[in-house]
């Protein structure tokens, strides 16, 4: 059974900085590509940056670019995500994604497996 566990949300101050980390379990974490969505009140949930099996591809939404990066350790099975200058509108729930390619990792409808998600809360 495949488990995706998420941590590291939490409040933070605009223009603050905050880590998330994902742990899975049951897949084979070296070779499957993982990935970031969240979810804001009352919106659709969005893709926010995804990763190779490798760490050699890497894939941001827009709005995120130059302000997070993801990241991964193979050796210690965990996927990061780095979120600097955040934003009252980054305030979402985070979930760790893995769709098997880092490209349909991108897609919400390509997901094969999601995690429970941890909560962001960025205060103006």
């Amino acid at each position: 059974q495949v488990q995706l566990v998420e941590s590291g949300g939490g409040l933070v101050q605009a223009g603050g900085s905050l880590r998330l980390s994902c742990v899975p379990s049951g897949l084979t974490f070296s070779s499957s590509a993982m990935g970031w969505f969240r979810q804001a009140p009352g919106k659709e949930r969005e893709f926010v940056a995804a990763i190779s099996w490798s760490g050699g591809a890497l894939y941001y939404a827009n709005s995120v670019k130059g302000r997070f990066t993801i990241s991964r350790d193979n050796a210690k099975n965990t996927v990061n995500l780095q979120m600097n200058s955040l934003k009252p509108e980054d305030t979402a729930v985070y979930y760790c994604a893995t769709g098997g390619t880092a490209v349909a990792t991108t897609t919400r409808s390509r997901v094969n497996y999601w995690g429970k998600g941890t909560l962001v809360t960025v205060s103006s």
